[in-house]
């Protein structure tokens, strides 16, 4: 019998990671590439065949020959139809409105092709190959460029009516709170998010005195130029234990903390899975969010309360888009 194999597509805003995946969850070949997002929907689309071509040749200069592609799956950002794969309206995409990603690579490679939100599919590997295997109900928790979500629930991802489900970035911490892009004030993502959490961090340091502000990590890391002061450096930072980075972490991970609260009172699913660049701080981070998330939620869940870290780092898109039709 062939072993079965499928190409994952991770779709971000910068990057398009792509690899050939088996069923075991190896991957056997993969690549990155520029997204193009800045330019138009085309562009993207262009890059995506490349990778899938790339990967189809891989097939062959591996010599596995007695293997069979049998799909492509893809995680894209955005609104996901789940049953059409049109994907809508994704954040940082240039003119992109509404495409149908699974009609356009079905069609162009005669394979079957299924589509997801990208923070889902992550989820989705979590649950499969990583932190997730032995739970069946869990939230995971994307902290990076803002903060995204997949539910797990009964072993198996929940999309909701229309693939929006799992938004945990637009729970409010504050309905007169700070203005979001989605047009709701006091999102969680809008204080803690890579941009605007960042942008706090680099006023904060800038009201420093220089003889000071040169002697702080975060300072050291950028090579003293703030402008490229970004989640990570802060993260970084905090982890090498410069006392304001970890001033600001802390605070960060408690806000988390308060709007996690929130959705582990709704759905009575009291593990969380924490993803993303921030989880890899350190220990006090998840020690952190899960502080202040017992602190809020109700009663009852207290002592239920978990959050550890996702393990498949930068893997989990791939992982996750190619079991979307590998099963």
């Amino acid at each position: 019998m062939k072993e079965q194999l499928a190409i994952g597509i991770d779709l971000g805003g910068t990057y398009i990671k792509a690899g050939l995946v088996n069923q075991n969850g190896t991957i056997i070949a993969q690549l990155i590439k520029d997204s193009f997002a800045e330019e138009s929907p085309t562009a993207v689309l262009e890059q995506i065949t490349i990778c899938i071509n790339e990967l189809l040749q891989e097939q062959v200069s591996h010599r596995l020959l007695n293997a069979d592609i049998v799909g492509i799956g893809v995680g894209a950002p955005g609104i996901v139809d789940w049953e059409t794969g049109i994907v809508k309206y994704p954040p940082n995409f240039s003119e992109w409105t509404e495409v149908n990603i699974e009609k356009e690579f079905s069609k162009k490679f005669s394979l079957p092709v299924k589509v997801e939100n990208d923070a889902n599919v992550a989820a989705i590997a979590e649950s499969k190959y990583g932190s997730g295997k032995e739970k069946k109900n869990f939230l995971f928790v994307v902290w990076g460029t803002g903060i995204g979500g997949g539910i797990i629930m009964d072993g198996k991802i929940y999309r909701g009516r229309k693939g929006g489900a799992g938004e945990l970035g637009h729970i409010s911490i504050d309905y007169n709170g700070l203005l979001c892009n989605c047009g709701n004030n006091g999102c969680i993502e809008r204080y803690i998010g890579q941009r605007y959490l960042s942008g706090r961090v680099r006023e904060r340091l800038e009201k420093l005195p220089q003889d000071i502000l040169t002697r702080q990590t975060m300072y050291e890391l950028v090579d003293g130029n703030l402008h490229n002061l970004e989640l990570s450096t802060v993260s970084a930072a905090a982890h090498k234990r410069d006392a304001l980075a970890h001033e600001i972490m802390t605070e960060a991970a408690a806000l988390l903390g308060i709007a996690l609260a929130s959705a582990v009172n709704l759905l009575d699913i009291p593990t969380v899975i924490l993803g993303g660049g921030v989880a890899a701080a350190g220990p006090y981070l998840l020690e952190s969010v899960e502080k202040s998330l017992r602190a809020h939620v109700l009663r009852p869940h207290q002592d239920e309360c978990l959050v550890i870290p996702a393990t498949l780092e930068n893997k989990a898109g791939m992982l996750g888009a190619a079991s979307l039709v590998l099963g």
